[in-house]
């Protein structure tokens, strides 16, 4: 009697790659990112647990309480956002996410800026990154306190914690560019490991914050515990903790071209990792202003999360869950960094970066982008040494990478309003036959909020705030740092891209390799 052969899952790869060749790029990098992957890459870095554990302590010392409001509503305005990006990954499936997409809808000069400041705000976002290390580690053994000794002060804001977070940090990026050159599928399996962790810990962490309640959680509706001043002043201030957070989920996007049918599986991931991390994160604000010991001590402004859950649950409960949230972080600045190194690489194969021969290059032997990756890491690092007497390193960075981040994420979502007013955005279907994600009549409503929410937080974000970027007080270009920094990384955009177009006679032309046409077989709808 014969035996049916197994039946086995469609090969995907081929007709990938022939999509790519449509849009005029060989297959270079590997696919070897699933659909739970892909979801890892925007989750890890939004990274609920590494980012609300490093700012809920300056969420909280400006808004006290009521600044659990600023999470819905960056939340609410940031899927507007991803609701645009999850239409445009369905469309352009192209490593350099932000890139691509401004450069195909605004023209490649308008591209090239949006990716020169989604790139430097990315260098900056590792470094931040990098650094939550200090919130964690040294509360789980004081030996990781290195700088000053287990003795010295390891709060984030005191010379000796800053100086000692810039060391845990440079040391993690080793490591993880380390990782991020050995190869995508190494990446993705630590990223989908730490992604479970980090849910785990995330669900941990709700259900002891709340079996520990100090109080009700109509606090969240009052002001207590919030600093001194304009309350409306405060607790915009306070909005940049939520602002650092959900960013990132268009790291999705960023490994289109190592994800398998990416049409079907990028639209649906990014949207699924910020609407899980709105949920998990706003559970976790509410649980830690409920279970902390107190309100208006100031312990909890200077203590953080980490504080709360070492004073409800002992030495032993409070490590452990502090070990997921370590985890967490390492997976974030993985993320992060492979992120941004994809979009260095999708800039250099166009001759539009710096060397573009040598980031723009993918090795043979671990099919990644090895030179980007390097980059990102030294760049990173020397955020990092540049800050080493900066008390306000977590502050300052922090609202100098997200106020970049979001203006690059206008440069796409304002070229995509005008492309969709014209009637103009594509349409076809995915690798399955499914109609392309749309918000169809939803379009353009959602664009114009996504718009206007934009910017209002990029004025929010680098408004020369000295309790945010100028802690000690008395130096004006660090009260101004944000805005000096932003016209800086313009200028000198400006150099780079002028430079880039006399040398190559003339703008960037996307997708010059002009590789053959799919064959008619394996051909994928392809937008006009």
């Amino acid at each position: 009697m014969s035996v049916p052969a197994p039946r086995s899952r469609p090969d995907r790869t081929a007709p990938d790659s022939s999509d790519l060749g449509g849009f005029g790029y060989r297959q270079q990098l590997r696919r070897n990112v699933g659909p739970f992957a892909s979801f890892a890459a925007g989750f890890s870095f939004v990274s609920i647990l590494t980012t609300v554990f490093q700012l809920f302590g300056l969420g909280f010392g400006f808004g006290g309480a009521g600044f659990f409001w600023t999470w819905p509503t960056v939340f609410a305005g940031q899927l507007l956002v991803a609701l645009c990006f999850a239409e445009l990954a369905a469309r352009y499936p192209i490593s350099g996410a932000v890139f691509q997409w401004s450069s195909r809808l605004a023209g490649t000069d308008v591209g090239w800026f949006t990716g020169w400041v989604m790139v430097v705000g990315q260098v900056l976002t590792v470094a931040t990154a990098a650094i939550a290390l200090q919130t964690v580690l040294p509360s789980i053994w004081s030996g990781f306190q290195l700088v000053g000794g287990a003795g010295a002060d390891s709060a984030p804001t005191t010379a000796t914690g800053a100086q000692n977070a810039v060391v845990l940090g440079l040391l993690l990026l080793v490591v993880t560019t380390a990782v991020n050159a050995i190869g995508v599928r190494l990446m993705a399996v630590i990223t989908s490991a730490g992604v479970v962790v980090e849910i785990i810990g995330v669900v941990a962490l709700v259900v002891a914050l709340f079996s520990h309640a100090e109080r009700s959680p109509g606090v969240v509706m009052t002001s207590t515990g919030a600093g001194e001043g304009n309350y409306l002043g405060l607790w915009l201030a306070s909005s940049l903790m939520a602002a650092y957070v959900m960013v990132g989920f268009d790291s999705a996007g960023e490994l289109s071209e190592e994800t398998r049918a990416p049409r079907a599986t990028t639209p649906r991931t990014i949207l699924r990792a910020l609407v899980l991390s709105g949920v998990g994160g706003a559970l976790l604000l509410v649980g830690g202003v409920i279970a902390a010991p107190s309100l208006t001590d100031g312990s909890l402004a200077s203590g953080g999360l980490a504080g709360v859950l070492t004073a409800r649950l002992g030495d032993v409960g409070g490590r452990l869950l502090l070990a997921c949230v370590a985890v967490a972080v390492v997976v974030c600045t993985l993320a992060v960094q492979t992120s941004g190194s994809r979009m260095v690489y999708s800039m250099a194969r166009e001759r539009a970066f710096p060397f573009a021969s040598l980031f723009g290059r993918v090795s043979v032997r671990t099919g990644t982008p090895i030179g980007a990756a390097v980059l990102v890491g030294v760049g990173a690092a020397i955020a990092l040494a540049v800050n080493w007497d900066q008390s306000a390193v977590f502050t300052a960075l922090t609202s100098l990478c997200i106020a970049l981040l979001y203006l690059a994420y206008l440069g796409v979502t304002l070229p995509l309003l005008v492309r969709r007013l014209r009637g103009e955005l594509p349409s076809g279907t995915d690798e399955f036959g499914r109609p392309l994600f749309s918000l169809s009549r939803w379009g353009v409503p959602v664009n114009v909020l996504a718009v206007v929410y934009q910017t209002v937080m990029v004025v929010n974000l680098a408004w020369p705030r000295a309790s945010v970027y100028d802690l000690a007080g008395g130096t004006w270009w660090l009260q101004w740092s944000a805005l000096l920094f932003i016209a800086g990384t313009v200028l000198v955009g400006v150099v780079v891209h002028r430079r880039n177009r006399v040398r190559h006679g003339g703008p960037i032309v996307l997708g010059r390799l002009q590789v053959s046409a799919p064959a008619e077989s394996d051909r994928v709808e392809e937008p006009a």
